[in-house]
């Protein structure tokens, strides 16, 4: 398969990788850690590390023409780890686009109390799950009492903010307007919103589920009774519970570009390492209470040790089989299926990245002869074993007559 690789060529080059700083200090940091390492969370920096290294495996392809032969390393696909996530957000995007309503889209972001933190850390499976559905329900329950419409809804957790610290909040694709009750597509004109009654909305369903928990006993706190849990639920009431909205975007291929960033990709980019010395990791963050004459948050650096760095990074390793992406309304599998297919874009028969194919960081992809123009036909695979040894394994048998000439 060729790929569409003009987009991707101006990335960045990484100067730093996270793995080469976990295989620096991992192991002697696991001897006397800060705090418990979740099974989890050894797995997620196990892969990491054996990322695109011949523990994982190697495919050989040959050029029959020439008899150039190229290696692609295996990735270890799991979300924690930088580049595999990156490009898990680019599959994602490129399927995601095609399936949205073709009307604007709004990025809203809802962001709990920071003094919610101990309890989220606690209860995690629980109250994320919780402000999943708090976010969705009020803008569902907004966007209907006001407009009667239900809207198409695609939220993304995030749990950390720009230093990495516990800072959970929800990235969300809100369709500005959405599905009435004739079955038919209407688009909001203008972009008013009622922040009150969303904030108000958001904070109370989020709330009504802490209380549910805490009444029946399966909310892990360290309250001395239910007067003291009400006293601060209380206190994290005294200020709105932040909602924000950005302006509507009209292509639904922009809304996606806009939030791609912010979706299914690891805590922290490889290319904002400025720095890796010794013990120590620099990485730069932007600073929003800081803005500068535009307006714009400051960008500064941060320097930290790997004691405190690996315990940061690790709290927000996802938790295993819990989905960072959840979709609502009239993106919801339940309510698609019923919708009217013209309310849908129709899908491409061909899409530019397939779901189990690899995208690659590098201009030319490895599986096309440079030379030749021809697609290369697999050979074999290799691995290292715990002793070291090297194994060949081969996957399938090459096709005959395989060869194909690729169009300049």
């Amino acid at each position: 398969m060729v790929y569409e690789l003009s987009k991707y060529k101006n990335r960045k080059v990484r100067k730093f990788t996270l793995a080469e700083y976990f295989q620096s200090w991992w192991d002697r940091y696991v001897k006397s850690p800060n705090h418990y390492i979740t099974p989890e969370q050894y797995k997620a920096v196990a892969a990491m590390r054996a990322c695109r290294t011949e523990a994982l495996g190697i495919d050989h392809y040959v050029c029959e023409e020439c008899g150039e032969i190229s290696q692609v390393y295996h990735s270890c696909k799991n979300r924690f780890c930088p580049t595999c996530s990156w490009k898990d957000t680019m599959q994602w995007a490129e399927k995601i686009k095609e399936q949205m309503l073709d009307i604007p889209h709004r990025h809203v972001v809802f962001t709990l109390p920071h003094k919610l933190n101990n309890l989220i850390s606690d209860n995690k499976w629980e109250l994320l799950s919780a402000l999943f559905k708090a976010a969705a329900e009020a803008m569902k329950d907004w966007m209907m009492y006001k407009y009667n419409l239900t809207p198409g809804i695609i939220s993304v957790l995030h749990t950390f903010g720009e230093t990495k610290q516990l800072h959970p909040h929800i990235h969300m694709i809100l369709s500005w307007g959405g599905v009435n009750k004739n079955n038919c597509l209407e688009e909001i004109k203008g972009e008013y919103v009622n922040y009150n009654f969303i904030q108000t909305k958001f904070r109370c369903k989020f709330e009504d589920k802490l209380v549910e928990m805490f009444d029946s006993n399966t909310l892990e706190q360290n309250f001395s009774d239910r007067m003291d849990f009400l006293k601060f639920i209380k206190k994290i009431n005294d200020k709105n519970w932040r909602v924000h909205f950005e302006p509507a975007i009209q292509i639904p291929e922009e809304v996606i570009r806009y939030i791609g960033r912010y979706s299914k990709r690891a805590c922290i980019s490889e290319y904002k390492i400025t720095n890796i010395d010794g013990e120590n990791i620099s990485f730069k963050y932007k600073d929003y209470k800081n803005l500068d004459f535009y307006g714009k948050p400051i960008e500064k650096e941060l320097t930290l040790n790997y004691r405190e760095f690996f315990p940061r990074l690790l709290q927000h390793v996802p938790l295993p089989y819990f989905r960072i992406v959840r979709y609502y309304g009239a993106y919801a599998a339940r309510t698609k299926a019923v919708l009217n297919k013209t309310l849908v874009k129709k899908l491409n028969e061909t899409s530019e990245i397939e779901e189990n194919e690899e995208i690659y960081e590098m201009a030319e992809n490895p599986k096309i002869c440079k030379n030749c123009n021809t697609e290369k036909t697999y050979l074999y695979s290799t691995f290292k074993n715990k002793k070291n040894e090297t194994i060949y394994m081969t996957r399938f048998k090459p096709k005959k007559n395989k060869i194909k000439k690729i169009a300049a």
